[in-house]
C-alpha cells in the first residue's frame, strides 16, 4: 500500500471501493469527482461556492495556463492555490488532451508536439520535460505525465505506436519530476483496443506512479466500448494506487467506473451543460428552456437539497436563461455540480454498507425510466 493512498473499504459484492487520498492540501475521499476550473476557476463559481457543493478537489489545465497567464508568472503569485484563493488539493493535467484537440495545428514528434496556440497564433513546443516543468511551478498537488491521446478512430498500428511513444514521454516525466510534494500519475492510452490497453498498463506500471489514469475515453467511442475499457483495464490496475478515469462525465458512466473500482473522475459536462440550460436531476436531465417550465413555480428538483432547489423556482430559472442573465449560469453551475458531489457521496454511502450493487440497479433503472430529457 503507498503511503499517500489507502483503501479504506471495498465492497464485497463488486469492485466499488473507498480510498483515502492524502495530499499537500488536505485528504481526498474517493471515489470524487473533480469540477474542472480550466482557467484557474471553475466558471461562474467562486471557491467559496465550491466548498458548498461539497468539492474537495478541483481541476486546472497546464496547456490554458502556460499560455495565459503563463506558469512563471503564476509561480512567482505564490503558485496556483494563493493565486486563485483555494486552499485544497488542485489536479493539473498535462496538456496532453488539448493538444490533441488542436488537430491540424500540431505536429507531433519524438521530442514532444510542435503546435500553434489558438490565442495568437504563435508556435510552441510542448515537451514531456516542459509539461512537468509548468505543473510543478504551478504547484499543483497532483500532476500527469504528458502523452499522446490518438482518436477514437484511430487505426492499430497508429494506437500501438502512439502508446509506445506515451510510455518513453512518462519515462521522461519521471525523471523530470523533482518535487517530493506532488503526487505525480501515468496516463495509461491503447484506445480501445484491449491487448494494447493491457501493453500499456504494463509499461506504465513497470515505471512506477503515485497513481494510474485512463486516457483518450470520451474522444468519440461508443458507450458499450468505453465500458468495455473500464472493464478491461480495472482487474490489471494496482490495487494501491489511485485510480482515475479522465474526461468521463455522464453520470451513469460514473456510476459504472466507481462499479468497476475506479476512484477519480473530471469532466466539463456539468459545468458546460448548466450555461446551456441543461440541468441534472434525481428524475433525469432538464431543459430549463422548455416553454413547459414558463409558470412552473415547482423547485428545479424536489429531492435536491441544494441552495438553488431550495430558494428558486423553474419559472425563475427559466426566466434568468432567455433574459440571458449571469446569474442563470451561476445558479444552474452550483445545482450541476451538487448533484455531481452529491451523486459521489450517495456512492461512497453505498460502499461503505455493501449496497452499491443494488444503487447501481436502482440509479440505472432511473436512468432508463427518465431517459426523455424532460423538456427537450
Amino acid at each position: 500500500m503507498t503511503q499517500h493512498f489507502s483503501v479504506v473499504h471495498k465492497d464485497a459484492f463488486c469492485g466499488a471501493r473507498l480510498g483515502s487520498l492524502k495530499t499537500s492540501h488536505g485528504v481526498i475521499e474517493t471515489p470524487i469527482f473533480m469540477p474542472v476550473g480550466t482557467n484557474a476557476t471553475v466558471k461562474a463559481m467562486k471557491p467559496e461556492e465550491l466548498l458548498a457543493v461539497r468539492a474537495q478537489i478541483i481541476l486546472a489545465n497546464t496547456y490554458h495556463l502556460y499560455l495565459r497567464p503563463g506558469h512563471r508568472l503564476v509561480e512567482k503569485l505564490g503558485g496556483l492555490h494563493r493565486f486563485m484563493n483555494w486552499q485544497h488539493p488542485i489536479l493539473t493535467d498535462s496538456g496532453g488532451f488539448q493538444v490533441f484537440s488542436l488537430g491540424e495545428l500540431r505536429k507531433i514528434s519524438e521530442e514532444g508536439v510542435k503546435f500553434q496556440s489558438h490565442l495568437d497564433g504563435s508556435y510552441h513546443v510542448l515537451t514531456p520535460e516542459l509539461a512537468i516543468q509548468i505543473q510543478e511551478a504551478l504547484g499543483a498537488d497532483i500532476i500527469m505525465c504528458f502523452d499522446e491521446c490518438p482518436p477514437a478512430t484511430a487505426e492499430y498500428d497508429y494506437v500501438r505506436r502512439s502508446l509506445e511513444l506515451t510510455t518513453r514521454w512518462a519515462g521522461r516525466c519521471k525523471e523530470a519530476h523533482s518535487r517530493t510534494d506532488q503526487h505525480l500519475f501515468g496516463i495509461v492510452q491503447g484506445g480501445m483496443h484491449h491487448d494494447l490497453r493491457a501493453r500499456s498498463l504494463e509499461q506504465i506500471c513497470s515505471i512506477g506512479f503515485d497513481g494510474y489514469a485512463l486516457g483518450g475515453l470520451s474522444v468519440g467511442e461508443e458507450k458499450e466500448q468505453m465500458y468495455g475499457v473500464m472493464e478491461c483495464c480495472a482487474p490489471m490496475m494496482p490495487c494501491d494506487a489511485p485510480r482515475y478515469i479522465m474526461g468521463i462525465g455522464a453520470p451513469e458512466d460514473l456510476v459504472e467506473a466507481v462499479w468497476h473500482g475506479y476512484d477519480m473522475f473530471d469532466c466539463v459536462m456539468p459545468t458546460r451543460n448548466a450555461r446551456n440550460g441543461m440541468l441534472f436531476s434525481s428524475q433525469g436531465r432538464i431543459n430549463i428552456k422548455a416553454k413547459i417550465y414558463e409558470e412552473d413555480d415547482g423547485p428545479l428538483d424536489p429531492q435536491c437539497d441544494c441552495y438553488v432547489c431550495r430558494n428558486y423556482s423553474r419559472a425563475y430559472l427559466r426566466h434568468l436563461y432567455r433574459a440571458g442573465e449571469i446569474l442563470a449560469s451561476q445558479l444552474h453551475t452550483y445545482h450541476n455540480l451538487y448533484y455531481y458531489l452529491n451523486l459521489m457521496q450517495q456512492m461512497r454511502e453505498a460502499i461503505k454498507e455493501n449496497r452499491f450493487t443494488e444503487f447501481r440497479r436502482l440509479f440505472l433503472q432511473n436512468q432508463t425510466n427518465n431517459q426523455n430529457i424532460k423538456g427537450g
